[in-house]
């Protein structure tokens, strides 16, 4: 068979599940399946079930040869040799290479990299990055940043990620935004990143405070503080509530300071938000309001020419970054 009808098993592996498909080099997944990581599983079980469902995913390629495999795995990744750093969601591979444990298993290639970095070269190939393209707009940078339960992100330059020295570049989500006693403590153990101001995590944090001290007056107010969510918070916003309007435009304001910040770092000629938060700003029509806000802070009229855009591959996004890896190493 021809290289053209190669296809990539991809791998996208977070905390609560894990997702497998079979993707050709256009970017179309022929098939897919999801299974839920059994809780309190040890590594040997974490392993065994991810090699089952690879398995799974070669048994549905119809015949057709396979280029290799990629894993996007949430945490930070050892990109050289697929070893699992401290992983916060899937804690029991930590100092596992998955690269080691499966490539003479499976004989295939394996290649493995950060969730939110893969997404990044997802929306490159297939997404915002080749929209872009087929409408003859640049696409030389693309930053991609995830806004969900916690903040990270990605960025491509040249159709190539920048990775940094060891793997582990464009940690978005932990720009230091606050300075001062009264910043936050990140789930990083640092103070004051944008990821501990404006994630899903810290809208829910900052509503139930607010919620408390408000008194009456809001349908935040009523709620029990464990039930206010970032979605609900949204919801309520949606529904003219005022306090949880003004909490969603502290949101959209905090992420355009962080933004502007990866402008004047990557100069990108496309930005391009997913996850939760980002699906919730959309929602609210709030991304042209982030633009504006980026464009007032942006320090140069070369530093203004981006376009801001929501991820184009929802919940497919990791899996098709893990497929583009492998598609990326074969072409050299």
């Amino acid at each position: 068979m021809s290289q053209e009808q190669e296809v990539a098993l991809a791998m996208d592996w977070g905390g609560t599940w894990r997702r497998a498909a079979v993707i050709d080099r256009e970017g179309e997944i022929l098939w897919q399946s999801r299974q839920a990581n059994a809780p309190g599983s040890d590594r040997d079980a974490l392993l065994a079930d991810g090699a089952a469902l690879i398995g799974l995913a070669r048994e549905n390629c119809a015949g057709r040869p396979v280029a290799g495999l990629g894993i996007a795995a949430a945490g930070p990744v050892d990109a050289a040799t697929g070893t699992l750093l401290d992983p916060p969601n899937l804690p029991a591979l930590n100092g596992v290479s998955l690269k080691e444990e499966w490539e003479s298993e499976l004989g295939l290639e394996v290649h493995i990299g950060n969730d939110a970095n893969l997404a990044a070269l997802g929306e490159y190939r297939y997404g915002a990055g080749l929209e872009a393209r087929r409408r003859r707009n640049t696409a030389q940078t693309l930053v991609y940043v995830t806004v969900s339960t916690g903040i990270g992100g990605g960025v491509i330059d040249g159709g190539r990620m920048l990775l940094g020295s060891g793997g582990l570049a464009a940690e978005v989500g932990h720009i230091v935004l606050e300075r001062g006693p009264e910043a936050p403590r990140c789930q990083c153990g640092g103070y004051g990143c944008l990821e501990s101001l404006a994630s899903g995590t810290a809208i829910a944090r900052i509503a139930r405070q607010r919620a408390a001290a408000s008194g009456v007056g809001s349908a935040l107010s009523a709620m029990p503080a464990g039930e206010i969510t970032a979605e609900t918070v949204f919801a309520a916003a949606e529904d003219g509530d005022g306090l949880a309007q003004a909490i969603v435009e502290e949101t959209a304001q905090t992420l355009a300071v962080g933004l502007v910040n990866l402008l004047h770092l990557y100069n990108p000629d496309l930005v391009v938000m997913g996850g939760g938060v980002s699906a919730g700003l959309v929602q609210l029509g709030l991304l042209p309001h982030i633009n504006t806000l980026m464009l007032q802070r942006a320090m140069s009229e070369g530093h203004r020419n981006f376009r801001l855009v929501p991820s184009r591959l929802g919940d497919a996004v990791g899996m098709l970054g893990a497929a583009g890896l492998v598609w990326l190493n074969r072409e050299g």
